[in-house]
């Protein structure tokens, strides 16, 4: 009996391995194990626009009109997330400019680690210069990271710095960047730059020249008083400006002032904050 149940069982097997043959069917292998999932930003994050709607977003990063010329890592849609004090304090200032006329205008807020390190790769690729003429039109790519223009770190990682202008109401929306269309240095009058609706600042946003210096006595005029107009309104509401750079205000004191972040810009980062 033992023989007859053995040759049946291989019976059974070779049935069953002539029975795939003719159906093409295919035994799948053990799935993988899952991959870790994305990390989430802590509860004391939020988006801006669940704070206050009425400040408008340009995210540069999410697009090709940026210093490397293509959407940034990380970015995956195109919002602005902070830590609450950080968008409760931007919500205040943007009260006393709605009562002048104006509205704050955001491009850039939390940004992810990996979105430093494909700064830091590029930086890396003296080759790649295709945004040299609108960003950084005097100065030698090599020079970057001894400049301070790129850095490993950024605050922006930590969640309570900002990238921002002031545009005048009602606020225009600001036409698509083409890639490939002719640039212009970023320090060139207002008019011959690439349109944004800004109120003219003397420089683009992210133009690596010393002429963004927020005090840079070059600057007069109207500029001048544009650049002390942002600086003043945000100084009032804890915001502590870059002096390099006249877009770039951090609030203070800083929930997270020593832990750079990494989950994604995403809605999903901050769903239910």
């Amino acid at each position: 009996m033992t023989g007859l149940a053995s040759a049946i069982r291989t019976l059974a097997v070779t049935a069953a391995a002539g029975l795939l043959a003719v159906t093409g069917a295919v035994v799948s292998p053990a799935p993988p194990a899952s991959a870790a999932p994305e990390p989430k930003a802590p509860p004391e994050f939020v988006s801006l626009a669940s704070v206050d709607r009425t400040i408008v977003q340009e995210m540069r990063y999410t697009t090709a009109h940026n210093f490397v010329g293509e959407p940034i890592d990380g970015y995956r849609q195109p919002l602005c997330i902070l830590t609450r004090p950080a968008a409760e304090a931007l919500h205040r200032a943007q009260l006393r400019l709605l009562a002048r006329g104006y509205t704050l205008k955001v491009y850039d807020c939390y940004r992810p680690q990996r979105a430093v390190d494909h700064f830091v790769r590029w930086a890396k690729d003296l080759a790649d210069e295709r945004m040299k003429k609108e960003f950084y039109p005097d100065v030698d790519k090599s020079r970057l990271f001894a400049d301070g223009y790129i850095a490993e770190k950024s605050g922006h990682s930590r969640g309570s710095t900002v990238d921002l202008t002031i545009v005048r109401l009602p606020a225009l929306p600001t036409r698509a960047y083409v890639p490939g269309e002719k640039l212009v240095e970023c320090y060139a009058p207002q008019e011959e730059r690439f349109p944004d609706n800004s109120v003219d600042m003397g420089t683009g946003y992210d133009c690596f020249d010393t002429l963004s210096h927020t005090d840079d006595p070059r600057i007069q005029g109207a500029q001048r008083a544009n650049r002390q107009l942002l600086k003043g309104v945000l100084a009032e509401q804890g915001f502590v400006n870059l002096p390099e750079e006249w877009w770039h205000f951090t609030f203070k004191p800083e929930p997270f002032p020593s832990t750079f972040f990494d989950f994604p810009v995403a809605r999903r980062s901050v769903a239910g904050h």
